[in-house]
């Protein structure tokens, strides 16, 4: 690829794990994933139960994952869902607590239901055949080692889609390395620059830092992001950020630090669809009942401009 360029032809493309699962290293990978799940710190909480037993903490998944629903997903961006949409997974439960949570059902309350290895495959693989232009796994930061046991399966039976991990970015640097060479396109959201600002809205006060720390990881990993001929993400970091009312996520400080840290060429989504959900409604966080003004996405745009980042979303721009 020319330097200074971000589309590739999809010729002769193929996802990142084939080379993994042809080596051997794929299936060793999830075997090494599975036996962290018996003393289980695969996410910064570092909860230590015996995940193999079925026992759980704060992700409340025991030893397989719960899927609420999967579908050909076309609310994702441009570049994800194509014409034919983005073959997603929602993961039900979570590692943070956002109290503004819009998909509170699952995330907080788990709707769905377990599934093993060979049924989280054949998701996959029914998405495929859907003609999805990828697997976007959303909300995997508790589920590392029952994707990849899953991806094995998948792998054997003719998957051979881009692989999305989508998620909050309170992921542990041991899982984001256990997917090293497995994901092709990394969708983190960091939330919250403060760590009191995360204490109060994610209950995890460590969360600025293990989302700079995995961030980087992933850039590391798969670099900016790469679109073929047809505008479609191949390889990457795809990175959102969700405005908030008030500038309480620390939007200015975010940016600065991605076009500091990740580069200008980052792929950044500015996200203005923040509405009240989850325990919002209760007078405890009474400061963000209410949706960001145009005004302040506004500020967003030019804070991100004034950073020098070159490549934001479309949708943010328009």
């Amino acid at each position: 690829m020319p330097a200074g360029s971000f589309t590739v032809h999809r010729a002769g493309f193929e996802p990142a794990y084939l080379r993994l699962y042809e080596s051997g290293e794929l299936r060793h990978r999830s075997e090494q994933a599975l036996e962290k799940l018996a003393d289980c710190t695969l996410c910064p909480r570092n909860c230590h139960v015996n995940r193999l037993e079925d026992r759980f903490a704060v992700c409340k998944t025991g030893r397989y994952a719960h899927v609420s629903s999967w579908c050909a997903h076309f609310g994702e961006e441009d570049c994800l869902r194509g014409t034919c949409g983005s073959g997603t997974i929602f993961f039900s439960w979570c590692n943070l607590r956002c109290v503004f949570c819009q998909n509170y059902e699952i995330s907080w309350l788990g709707e769905g239901c377990g599934v093993p290895p060979e049924e989280l495959a054949a998701m996959m693989l029914d998405l495929q055949e859907q003609s999805c232009h990828n697997i976007n796994f959303v909300t995997p930061e508790h589920v590392v080692p029952q994707i990849l046991e899953a991806v094995v399966l998948a792998v054997e039976r003719g998957l051979r889609l881009p692989l999305v991990y989508n998620t909050g970015a309170y992921d542990s640097l041991d899982s984001i390395q256990l997917m090293d060479g497995v994901v092709d396109i990394y969708m983190p959201d960091f939330k919250f620059w403060d760590a009191e600002m995360a204490r109060r809205y994610l209950k995890a006060p460590d969360y600025p830092e293990a989302a700079r720390r995995a961030i980087r990881e992933m850039h590391r990993q798969v670099g900016p992001l790469v679109l073929d001929e047809d505008g479609l993400a191949l390889r990457g970091v795809l990175l959102r950020h969700l405005v908030m009312p008030g500038e309480i996520a620390g939007t200015r400080e975010i940016l600065d630090w991605i076009a500091r840290e990740l580069g200008r060429d980052t792929y950044v989504n500015l996200m203005a669809q923040y509405r009240p959900a989850g325990k919002v409604g209760s007078k405890s966080y009474s400061e963000i009942d209410r949706r960001i003004t145009g005004n302040e996405f506004a500020q967003a745009i030019d804070a991100a401009r004034a950073a020098g980042l070159r490549r934001l979303d479309r949708r943010a721009v328009i």
